[in-house]
């Protein structure tokens, strides 16, 4: 299976990379919003890991125009912002779950693995 993670901290791309490598996924990555809609055009992920926070083109936005072009993608928010109501922006904009840094690493793939499956 082919991930996306879209983040713009080195340190969280490692994680991600070592976690989901080590899980057996194909990964690939973004910086940010903008780099993550040419990403995804090019590699056509089973599933996105999308931050909110980040330069040039935030979360929230790169989800919406990502499901513009492609209505059946899935896109899991990872992000560290718990802002009041950006849970439920982030659920109307189109994402499939929303998941709080620092996370548990067996909810990251509880939550990817039920979304493979549908």
């Amino acid at each position: 299976m082919r991930l996306l993670v879209v983040d713009d901290a080195p340190c969280m791309l490692k994680a991600f990379r070592d976690i989901l490598e080590a899980s057996e996924y194909e990964v690939f990555e973004a910086t940010n919003g903008e780099e993550a809609l040419a990403v995804y055009s090019e590699v056509k992920p089973d599933i996105v890991l999308m931050d909110i926070l980040m330069p040039k083109l935030d979360g929230v936005t790169a989800t919406k125009k990502i499901l513009e072009r492609d209505p059946s993608a899935k896109i899991i928010v990872v992000s560290a912002m718990g802002k009041s109501g950006l849970e439920k922006e982030c659920m109307e904009a189109g994402v499939k779950d929303f998941i709080l840094k620092p996370f548990k690493i067996q909810e990251l793939l509880a939550s990817i693995k039920s979304l493979a499956r549908g």
